[in-house]
C-alpha cells in the first residue's frame, strides 16, 4: 500500500538523489578546498623571493614625505629603477639612479643592481649586489628613454663595473611591516669617500613597494663620516603630488646644498 505498481517510492528516490547530489557537491568542495590550501601553502622558492624584490625595487620613488618632516637631514630624492638585462643564470640586472626631485635629468648616483636568489649554502633568500657603471654618462635617464634608445642588454652586461656592495635579504617575520630586510656584513665594503675606510648598507623592502635604504661610511676607527645618522632614506612610490607639489622649503635647501651640502645626507656619498 502507498507504492506504485513498479514497487518504487518516488519520494524515497528523490531523497536518495538529493543525498547523492549533496555527497558529490561536498566531495567537490573538499577537493577544491584541498587544492586551494595546497596552492596557498606551497613553499615559496628563492627565485620567487628574488622576483618580488626585483619588482619592488623597480619604478619611480621619492623621499618627499621624509624630507618634509625633517628637511635638516633629508633631501627629497627621486629614485628610478627599471630592468636592464638578464644574466644567463636568471639573475636580473636593474639600472638605478638617484637625483634631486627638481632635476631628475641630472642624476648624482647611477648603479647597476644584480638581484638573484641567495646561494643554497647561505641562510638568506635574496642577494642584491650593486656595481659601478663603466660609462655612466651613457646611462643617464636610462629608464626615461624609449627602449630603442637604451643600451642593449648585452651592452649593459658588458658595462658592469666595479663591485660595490652585496646585501643579503631575508623575508621578514609575520606581523612586521617589512617584506624583506638585510644588510651588508658589519665590516662592510671598501670605501674611501670623505675620509671613509669602509661603507655599510641596510635595505628593507616594505609593502606597497616602499624601499628603505641606509648607506653609511665609517673611518678606520668606526666613526661615521658620511650618510644620515638618524635612519634610512624612505623611498615611497611616486604620486602626482610627489612631482607637482611645490615644496618651497625644499627648494631653498636644494639651492643652498650646492655650495654647502647638508651634513649626513645620502648625496654626499658620491
Amino acid at each position: 500500500m502507498g507504492t506504485t505498481e513498479s514497487g518504487s517510492d518516488p519520494e524515497s528516490s528523490s531523497n536518495g538523489w538529493s543525498r547523492a547530489r549533496g555527497l558529490v557537491i561536498k566531495t567537490l568542495v573538499l577537493v577544491g578546498g584541498a587544492l586551494l590550501i595546497k596552492r596557498l601553502t606551497k613553499s615559496t622558492t628563492r627565485r620567487d623571493h628574488a622576483r618580488v624584490v626585483s619588482r619592488s625595487l623597480t619604478g619611480e620613488k621619492f623621499t618627499r614625505e621624509q624630507a618634509s618632516r625633517d628637511p635638516d637631514n633629508y633631501f627629497n630624492i627621486r629614485m628610478l629603477s627599471c630592468p636592464a638585462a638578464e644574466m644567463v643564470d636568471g639573475s636580473e640586472v636593474l639600472y638605478l639612479e638617484q637625483a634631486f626631485w627638481r632635476t631628475p635629468q641630472k642624476p648624482f648616483r647611477q648603479r647597476l643592481y644584480m638581484v638573484k636568489p641567495c646561494p643554497k649554502e647561505l641562510k638568506c633568500d635574496v642577494e642584491v649586489s650593486s656595481y659601478a657603471i663603466r660609462d655612466a654618462e651613457e646611462y643617464k635617464n636610462f629608464c626615461d628613454r624609449p627602449k630603442d634608445q637604451r643600451p642593449l642588454p648585452e651592452e649593459v652586461i658588458g658595462d658592469i663595473g666595479e663591485h660595490l656592495t652585496t646585501i643579503h635579504l631575508n623575508s621578514c617575520d609575520r606581523g612586521k611591516r617589512c617584506l624583506y630586510e638585510g644588510s651588508t656584513s658589519p665590516d662592510g665594503f671598501p670605501n674611501s669617500w670623505n675620509g671613509a675606510s669602509y661603507s655599510t648598507s641596510d635595505l628593507a623592502v616594505l609593502k606597497n613597494n616602499e624601499i628603505h635604504l641606509w648607506d653609511r661610511g665609517f673611518d678606520e676607527n668606526r666613526n661615521q663620516v658620511w650618510g644620515p645618522k638618524q635612519g634610512p632614506y624612505e623611498f615611497k612610490p611616486a604620486t602626482s603630488s610627489s612631482v607637482n607639489e611645490n615644496l618651497s622649503a625644499l627648494n631653498i635647501l636644494y639651492q643652498t646644498s650646492i655650495d654647502k651640502p647638508i651634513q649626513g645626507s645620502l648625496i654626499l656619498q658620491d
